[in-house]
């Protein structure tokens, strides 16, 4: 009896991601409980809900699909990698959603999928986002399976999430070393990033005596040359939920001249600190933005903001999923 109503719920899930018709807000509190879904249970549950998400790529939404594909390399299951593969391999695609496919494929970590990021790495004409992404993911996939990282000693983090590269080993520390990492340009991409992701632990919880320094050493990293880059320090704000990195996430969701995908990010990273006084009505500002990913952006960050206030537990539309796996 479970299991024929974890499949109903599943499809109610399905029908309320993929539908148009469904408000934006809406479809991603269904993709989290998908996700959620895909995470927790085992053989077809979780293959019906990477199906359920993957079935969703035929929206035009470009936010939303880029959004399908971080969850299917957060399942950690490897049933996603065809459906990520073919984003990827899409060259009419939004190169923020083919993005996101490559580094999901990343954080699956699956050897196998070395051969699809090189091609893209190399290919001639390939834009830039994605050809570093495809370097990123191809140094996470070589540490994933390495002897190196066996003998690493890497702090527990106070995130969930699978990174696009692992934080710095605790022996390297302190925040004006990773800072000096972080900036870089000369490091390959996959370090400067694991500097960015300890500098993220730093932060965490927000009392500890590193936070604010940690907070502003990521922040110089919106100023780098690099879109994809600046764009994950706004995912590393979003995830941090730290009131001091409002200035420099404010500054980056008002810069017009800013790229989509950073912009984007910015107000997701907003609609996390959405119950500290001004975000709202700065996120607000943005409703009629020209960019319609920073739009559709703007209204789930309004969404999460409303979550924040309300105490729940869990931003998700369906939280009781969490049955027994």
């Amino acid at each position: 009896m479970a299991s024929a109503t974890s499949n109903s719920t599943t499809l109610s899930l399905r029908e309320s991601l993929c539908s148009e018709a469904t408000p934006l807000a809406v479809r991603f509190r269904a993709l989290f409980s998908l996700k959620h879904v895909a995470q927790t249970k085992s053989g077809a549950e979780s293959l019906a809900a990477i199906d359920a998400i993957a079935a969703a790529f035929a929206s035009p939404s470009a936010l939303l699909k880029h959004e399908l594909a971080y969850c299917l390399g957060q399942t950690g299951n490897n049933a996603a990698i065809p459906h990520l593969t073919a984003v990827l391999e899409d060259l009419r695609e939004d190169p923020m959603c083919r993005h996101e496919a490559a580094e999901a494929l990343g954080a699956l970590g699956d050897a196998k999928s070395l051969e699809v990021l090189q091609h893209f790495r190399d290919r001639t004409d390939e834009v830039v986002v994605v050809k570093e992404t495809c370097e990123i993911a191809i140094d996470r996939i070589k540490w994933e399976n390495s002897e190196q990282r066996k003998q690493e000693k890497l702090r527990q983090s106070d995130f969930a999430s699978v990174d696009p590269a692992p934080p710095m080993p605790e022996s390297q520390k302190s925040v004006d070393e990773l800072e000096k990492t972080l900036m870089d340009t000369s490091l390959p991409l996959f370090r400067r990033y694991r500097a960015m992701f300890a500098l993220r632990d730093l932060a965490s919880p927000p009392d500890l005596p590193t936070a604010i320094p940690a907070v502003q050493a990521l922040a110089k990293g919106l100023a780098d040359s690099s879109a994809l880059f600046r764009h994950e320090i706004a995912f590393v704000f979003g995830q941090l939920s730290h009131p001091a990195s409002i200035p420099a996430l404010t500054a980056a969701l008002g810069n017009l001249d800013e790229a989509s995908m950073v912009r984007h990010e910015a107000a997701e990273a907003l609609g996390s600190l959405g119950d500290e006084e001004g975000v709202e009505e700065t996120l607000k500002s943005f409703l009629n933005d020209k960019e319609i990913v920073v739009r559709e952006s703007v209204i789930v960050a309004l969404d999460m903001a409303e979550y924040e206030k309300s105490g729940q537990t869990e931003y998700a539309l369906v939280p009781e999923v969490t049955g027994t796996p």
